[in-house]
């Protein structure tokens, strides 16, 4: 069983979802509105995510690179999106795992928020749909370029997801 080695003490909620974006902004600004100062809500594409443990690694690392001092972004969900997309760069992550404009499938990671929070974010969204968090694989070894070499070396392809997230804390 796979287990993080680092005790954590934060509350994190991985939600999926299908929803339909009209305006980019205003959901943002709707989703913002819903938290308060010490819970954070990041909406990911969940088209670009290998699974529920990836995008959980993705949440341990970025929290770990605030607490490290070594973080990319300058806001804990950002962080996420970069270190998800095993990306240095912003703009790269945010291509990789923004929302686009019509249909998504959500990926919504929820840091240290209560449950009013996370039923506000449930009216907002609609109905929870688990299955968009199960990874397509051919499609992330083409949007990642991921090799059939590196996925049998590091024992699958979420788990190879997982390397690229944690080699980005090599690089810095």
């Amino acid at each position: 069983m796979w287990r993080l080695p680092i005790k954590m003490d934060h509350k994190i909620r991985i939600l999926g979802f299908c929803f339909v974006v009209d305006d980019i902004p205003d959901l943002i600004r709707k989703v913002n509105s819903l938290t308060g100062d010490s819970c954070v809500v990041q909406l990911l594409n969940a088209e670009g995510i290998a699974g529920e443990r990836h995008v959980l690694h993705s949440t341990y690392q970025a929290i770990y690179a605030f607490k490290r001092g070594d973080n990319i972004a300058s806001d804990l969900g950002l962080e996420i999106c970069v270190r998800a997309s095993a990306q240095r760069q912003i703009s790269k992550a945010l291509k990789i795992l923004g929302l686009k404009k019509g249909l998504n499938r959500i990926c919504a990671v929820l840091v240290d928020c209560n449950q009013q929070t996370v039923e506000k974010l449930k009216k907002l969204l609609g109905q929870t749909n688990h299955e968009v968090l199960i990874a397509d694989e051919e499609y992330l070894k083409n949007l990642y370029n991921i090799s059939l070499d590196e996925i049998t070396s590091s024992g699958g392809l979420t788990k190879a997801m997982m390397e690229r997230t944690t080699l980005l804390v090599l690089e810095t």
